[in-house]
């Protein structure tokens, strides 16, 4: 058991920034995000002992990441909660790169948890194929959905 917690360990010192990556895609908030973190890490030990490595150890990260986030997202939608925000930020970059990756990620959030997940991968610069491994459809569906994704991002207003 305890080689086991080592390798645990190890594979997450090792793909810390993909898991924090999904996770910051779902939230912006720190202590939410980081909430999501240990969610993943929870559903990660859990089916540790039993992957077989018929995929690569990066692809079920994503993969077990991304449900995580996604079934916690929606569990949070349908709750609906108010939150409250204050009117001015002291923190926020007003320069004109930070506004676009605000924008973007704005705009991301928005789109429905899948798409969101398949623009997150695309972002990190993985292939078609890769993409379509983690998410669980072809590649050429992966390439038609970027498609329809980005131009839905285009047209979407900035509120």
């Amino acid at each position: 058991m305890e080689r086991t917690e080592q390798q645990f360990a190890q594979t997450v010192k090792e793909h810390k920034s993909t898991i924090y990556t999904v996770c910051y895609m779902f939230s912006k908030d720190a202590d939410e995000v980081n909430d999501l973190f240990q969610e993943v890490l929870v559903n990660l030990w859990k089916g540790f002992e039993g992957f077989e490595h018929r995929s690569d150890i990066r692809t079920w990260i994503y993969r077990v990441a991304l449900n995580t986030c996604i079934s916690i997202d929606r569990k949070k939608r349908r709750q609906s909660t108010v939150s409250l925000t204050m009117d001015i930020n002291l923190f926020k970059d007003t320069d004109n790169d930070t506004q676009q990756v605000s924008m973007l990620h704005q705009r991301i959030s928005r789109l429905q948890p899948f798409d969101r997940a398949i623009v997150l991968l695309w972002l990190e610069n993985l292939s078609y194929e890769e993409i379509g491994q983690i998410v669980g459809i072809t590649t050429k569906n992966v390439s038609v959905r970027l498609y329809r994704i980005k131009e839905q991002l285009k047209n979407m207003s900035n509120n």
